[in-house]
């Protein structure tokens, strides 16, 4: 038991020596440009990144539950296995950008722009996508369950395999989203109440 609290502890410091030397290149806030920087494989759970530009960077596998990257610019970066849960992503940029693998689950990415992203694999269920622009995305085998897509653009989407799974009460939505030339291909959508899972 004491070995596993001293390796806690030595974990403990070394994310909170990475996160000042990352604060100290930022600065007092994340308002900053990482253009292009490689934050793979790192626990950022928690932190702030509100209107950062991380266009380009690199976030494979890395932690960002419970972050705010809300207004943030993620145009074309490298997500994929990233974990977003509970992230606060409103009105956030993640056109082109690879999220194949990602969790995205309770995230909020209402109003975010995610037009050509690759959600392929993504786990998206109980997110809040309402306003989200999911044009020309890639949705293949995507877990949408129970997510809020009000008012969410699905034009030109490519929805293969992707499972829906709307309560009774909210299967209203799927007549509010934009699917003009939307891909529906094989779509899992089912009731809650059903007994077929």
């Amino acid at each position: 038991m004491f070995v596993q609290e001293i390796k806690a502890s030595i974990k403990q410091i070394e994310k909170t020596k990475k996160s000042s030397e990352l604060a100290k290149i930022a600065g007092s806030d994340w308002e900053r440009d990482f253009i292009d920087i490689d934050l793979s494989d790192e626990d950022l759970s928690y932190d702030i990144f509100t209107h950062a530009d991380l266009s380009d960077a690199y976030l494979r596998s890395t932690d960002l539950s419970d972050a705010d990257l809300s207004g943030a610019n993620l145009r074309y970066a490298d997500l994929r296995g990233i974990d977003l849960g509970y992230a606060e992503l409103s009105n956030a940029n993640l056109s082109s950008a690879n999220l194949s693998g990602a969790n995205l689950r309770y995230a909020d990415l209402s109003n975010a722009n995610l037009s050509g992203a690759n959600l392929r694999y993504a786990d998206l269920s109980n997110a809040n996508l309402s306003g989200a622009n999911f044009s020309d995305t890639l949705l293949s085998y995507a877990d949408l369950r129970y997510a809020d897509l009000k008012d969410a653009n699905f034009s030109g989407a490519y929805l293969e395999k992707t499972i829906l799974r709307l309560s009774a009460a909210r299967s209203d939505l799927l007549s509010s989203i934009k699917g003009v030339f939307a891909h529906f291909v094989q779509i899992t959508i089912k009731d809650c109440f059903s007994t077929s899972s």
